[in-house]
């Protein structure tokens, strides 16, 4: 680690090594395409050893680096889009869970579908239930209210199990 904080390539080109395919899965899952991924990875590791000497060595390495590609993947989507925030609706919203026993799909079934979700749905829902993000945090992140995010992330997931349920009977009927 000393010899990345002295911008030694090799040290560097370890660290990329030994990281890289986890934290592009992180990537991959913030983001609307792979392209867009594989971005937002380039610039967390840019990001990851222009700042290196800040890490204080409480907590994992690991999850300091994957900290670092989320920030970068929600600074990018906050510098590429405008936010349109669903605003909190007075409606009762129920919270809804998936049935997971009753649905079989496949990672990547589960990424394109989660890929394919509004953005700020996909934000939340990635931070809340992938990454344990609490809604007073995502709030913060996000510059919106605990309300909306709760909001959010009830539509995503219905949103998420249409679209599972549909592959699901795809796949049944042979399609």
């Amino acid at each position: 680690m000393q010899q990345c904080c002295e911008q030694d390539l090799g040290a560097q080109s370890k660290v990329y090594q030994l990281f890289a395919g986890k934290l592009f899965a992180v990537s991959l899952k913030y983001s609307k395409n792979y392209q867009d991924a594989e971005d937002n990875l380039q610039d967390s590791f840019l990001t990851i050893f222009d700042k290196i000497k800040q890490y204080n060595h409480k907590g994992s390495f690991e999850g300091w680096l994957k900290r670092i590609t989320i920030n970068t993947a929600l600074k990018t989507y906050r510098r590429k889009t405008t936010l349109q925030i669903v605003k909190e609706v007075a409606e009762n919203i129920e919270n809804e869970e998936f049935d997971l026993e009753k649905t079989v799909f496949n990672v990547d079934v589960l990424l394109e579908c989660l890929q394919q979700l509004p953005n700020q749905y996909r934000l939340v829902f990635n931070l809340f239930v992938l990454d344990d993000y609490s809604h007073k945090e995502i709030a913060n992140l996000l510059n919106i209210s605990i309300g909306t995010s709760k909001s959010n992330l009830s539509r995503a997931r219905k949103i998420l199990k249409e679209k599972l349920e549909i592959h699901q009977k795809e796949k049944n009927n042979g399609g």
